[in-house]
């Protein structure tokens, strides 16, 4: 992934991307700060739709590098599978690097930004030095299979090899180049019985309800309000460092996810359609969002953002706010993303309908909430938030509520649940369910 990166013992920017399957690091003299990084991260994305269009010149761009000269010529450390040699193309098909050209512009525009810079690495990284050179017709089953196994054994960032799920993401890529070659030029399908590899089932370790009443209570008041959103909303990581006032709609309770803060950028679109939803303020995320509020930057359009009114860094948020903190709390190191598993297991344990949560979470349909969640869903007939809200504002620890409020407990006599109406019933039980 291309990124806009600081020289630590200089302070000064440097542009970090890959281009020819080469890891290509561009020094600069600018210090690290947000006008110059907006600048560094307008160039990049330039140069990253260049290589993207083929129209990239490195000596152009970067004449006194030492790669100037990167492109002209085959770079050594190519092929995995492909052959530097220039061979002679089919009648009809090109050869793979021409042809993954045009299916990325044509594809482009129904990609996201960061999908297509995902995509952009994935080339240039592995499938060009690979299959680059190799004419479509003369690609075989046993050639996507040698390519897969050599994959397998590319060390991974946070394991000594690539994971199942890196794997198949860059061998999804190459189906979908391959799959639409082998309907335009009528060639034999490579992929032709090939299935993705069995991954590592995704880790959900939400908090309990005790450790996040310690978080919000002890994380630096002017983090307070944006974890407990997070916390009590779901929201992605982009769509809550994004999320800008006029999206918050106080008259009718609502959150709407419109836009995403990701790469440095923000985008008018979400990660799917089924993210672009409304979420129902419950009243401890309202009161969070009326507290922001009145401590709003007003230079700013985002509802969390830093002191100069840009958006929150995730990765700074993570290393100088986040784990720290659970260092300090003594609770097992986990992502900050764990807050989203963490409202989907609340609203699950709340006894929620999941397709309510679902559409909250921005999930297209409920298969997500059985495959992942499974263990946390009990019986699911409500789909109104109301027990959410019960079990957010129960009591949590020696008769205090995670609002800080006394708890106060529900007339159940007799006489007081013959009087009461069908919604009054509701809450009581729900209260009692959450106790």
């Amino acid at each position: 992934m291309a990124k806009v990166r600081t020289r630590p013992e200089t302070g000064t920017l440097y542009l970090d991307f890959f281009y020819m399957g080469v890891r290509c690091r561009e020094q600069t003299a600018l210090p690290d700060t947000a006008e110059n990084r907006r600048k560094l991260q307008a160039l990049l994305s330039r140069i990253q739709k260049g290589i993207a269009q083929g129209t990239f010149d490195y000596a152009n761009a970067f004449p006194g590098s030492p790669r100037s000269q990167l492109g002209k010529t085959q770079p050594t450390d190519a092929p995995l599978t492909g052959s530097p040699r220039q061979p002679e193309t089919h009648a009809n098909a090109p050869l793979f690097g021409e042809f993954s050209e045009t299916w990325r512009s044509e594809m482009a525009p129904q990609w996201r930004r960061q999908h297509r810079n995902s995509v952009d690495v994935i080339f240039g990284k592995h499938l060009q030095p690979a299959f680059g050179l190799k004419p479509l017709a003369e690609i075989k089953k046993a050639d996507v299979l040698t390519f897969r196994a050599q994959l397998a054994e590319l060390p991974g960032r946070g394991s000594k090899t690539l994971s199942a799920a890196t794997i198949n993401k860059v061998m999804v890529i190459l189906r979908q180049v391959l799959t639409e070659a082998t309907d335009r030029f009528e060639l034999s399908d490579a992929f032709k019985g090939i299935k993705r590899l069995k991954g590592k089932k995704t880790d959900v370790h939400p908090f309990s309800m005790e450790e996040v009443d310690r978080i919000r209570t002890t994380i630096r008041a002017n983090y307070r309000n944006y974890t407990t959103v997070r916390f009590f909303t779901g929201m992605r990581t982009g769509e809550i460092n994004g999320l800008k006032w006029k999206y918050v709609d106080f008259e009718r309770g609502l959150i709407l996810v419109r836009e995403v803060f990701s790469a440095g950028e923000v985008e008018e679109n979400a990660k799917n359609d089924s993210s672009l939803r409304d979420i129902q303020m419950v009243p401890i995320v309202r009161k969070a969002l009326e507290a922001q509020q009145k401590a709003r930057n007003p230079d700013s359009e985002f509802v969390f953002c830093s002191r100069d009114g840009t958006p929150i860094d995730a990765h700074n948020f993570a290393n100088r706010i986040w784990y720290p903190l659970l260092r300090f709390l003594e609770i097992e190191k986990r992502r900050p993303y764990q807050t989203r598993h963490t409202a989907a297991t609340l609203m699950l344990a709340a006894g929620e309908n999941p397709e309510w949560i679902a559409k909250v979470m921005g999930h297209a349909n409920t298969q997500m909430l059985f495959t992942v969640y499974s263990r946390y869903v009990p019986n699911l007939t409500r789909m109104d938030g109301l027990a959410f809200s019960g079990l957010i504002n129960s009591n949590t620890r020696a008769g205090t509520s995670i609002t800080g409020t006394t708890d106060v407990r529900p007339n159940l006599s007799p006489e007081h649940l013959a009087s009461m109406g069908v919604d009054e019933l509701r809450r009581a039980l729900a209260h009692l369910v959450a106790r």
